[in-house]
């Protein structure tokens, strides 16, 4: 179970998973990593350092929680002045999809005109992203489906800040899966939509290149983790975990990775959890130089790299988001095509879908909802499709079979 905490709260035996408030007056840039508080000499350093607040991982402390933050099971009757408490309300990904959609395309524009200022030098206004990122947490809250479905859609002249968008989405989708509390949610989110802001700093005539860049273009590519840095240092509202995420995203567990070349000890689980999703988002976007791969192919790629990525957290990250993610095109066992809406935590394998597609015959069906899990259902899912193999318009797809 994962806690905030304030640092007077903190003893010896619990586990940090990170740092979520640091004091504003301490003006060097700390980068804070996990790990169980052995004494309290620990403690004083941190109370030193200006710590404020820490997000604690239960499930890895040597003490238990703390009384006044263990559930209630005695139902409290509430007295006539007091207010209930606003509750997240849980609504159906068609639901929630019709705003989605809509808040998508305008987070893609507001984020377009953002970098493009950037760009032409002008100073960041972080009132946007932070604004952009409270709608994503939100839309994930009432249901991760539906924003998780947009993250499909494929633009290569627009990777940028898609890229950006996507990358929030998922940290939120996977974050809230791990139990992470809301408002920590929010800061992964602003971590990732801040994590590659640097590139608008970077010569954008190597970011659109349509073949492989050169040594010394890569080399410039990796300045960007430095540009974003020193665009939102001493910014007000940027947490060290925030900081956490922009520069330290491109680490590798085996110590591969830039700009420090740390290694997995070094390493704290939200910088993780962003080489993760920006991973994944990287290989299944098109990009001006690739088309993307299918999300189980991401998947693979991230579990056969262990050296490189935390093989307990992409376990997590294939299981909240499914084998075959929702949005996906499916070819089911009687060759029907099938959308992917929901997944499945327990049988990764075994989604629901909406079936809309004759394969065999090339032409669109009565559209039925399927739960692959049911002990009735014989259906299997064969493979992933790219909708272009089927001449299947995905965004049109979307909007036919999930605005209500």
């Amino acid at each position: 179970m994962l806690i905030t905490l304030p640092i007077s709260e903190l003893v010896p035996g619990m586990f940090v998973d990170n740092v979520t408030k640091q004091h504003e007056s301490i003006s060097s840039i700390k980068i804070k990593t996990s790990g169980l508080v052995r004494d309290k000499s620990i403690i004083k350093r941190l109370v030193t350092e200006g710590v404020l607040e820490l997000l604690i991982d239960f499930t890895k402390s040597d003490v238990e929680i703390p009384a006044k933050y263990k559930p209630q099971n005695k139902a409290k009757v509430a007295s006539s002045q007091e207010k209930p408490a606003k509750a997240a309300v849980a609504i159906s990904v068609e639901q929630e999809f019709a705003k989605a959609s809509v808040s998508y395309e305008q987070h893609n524009r507001k984020i377009q005109a953002l970098y493009g200022d950037l760009t032409a030098g002008l100073t960041l206004n972080l009132n946007v992203l932070d604004e952009i990122a409270g709608e994503i947490v939100a839309s994930v809250f009432r249901n991760p489906n539906a924003m998780t479905i947009l993250t499909r859609l494929k633009d290569k002249h627009s990777y940028n800040w898609r890229h950006m968008i996507n990358c929030a989405i998922f940290a939120a989708v996977f974050a809230k899966y791990l139990g992470y509390e809301e408002p920590t949610v929010q800061q992964l989110a602003m971590g990732a939509l801040l994590h590659d802001l640097g590139q608008a700093k970077v010569p954008q005539g190597i970011l659109s290149k349509q073949t492989k860049v050169t040594n010394n273009e890569f080399a410039a590519i990796k300045k960007h983790v430095v540009q974003s840095l020193g665009l939102v240092k001493g910014e007000k509202g940027i947490t060290p975990l925030m900081l956490d995420m922009i520069v330290n995203h491109h680490e590798r567990l085996d110590g591969s990775g830039y700009p420090r070349g740390l290694n997995a000890e070094k390493l704290s689980r939200p910088a993780r959890i962003m080489a993760i999703v920006d991973v994944y988002d990287a290989i299944t976007a098109d990009r001006p130089h690739q088309d993307g791969d299918e999300p189980i192919n991401a998947l693979r790629y991230l579990l056969a790299n262990k050296q490189l990525f935390d093989a307990e957290l992409v376990q997590l990250f294939i299981k909240c988001l499914g084998v075959h993610p929702v949005g996906t095109i499916v070819k089911l066992t009687n060759e029907r095509l099938a959308l992917v809406l929901e997944g499945n935590n327990l049988n990764p394998i075994k989604p629901k879908v909406k079936l809309f597609y004759n394969a065999k015959h090339g032409h669109h069906v009565t559209p039925k909802d399927i739960d692959l899990s049911e002990a009735s259902q014989k259906l299997k899912i064969i493979a992933s499709v790219k909708p272009l193999d089927y001449q299947i318009n995905l965004s049109r797809l979307l909007k036919e079979h999930l605005l209500l």
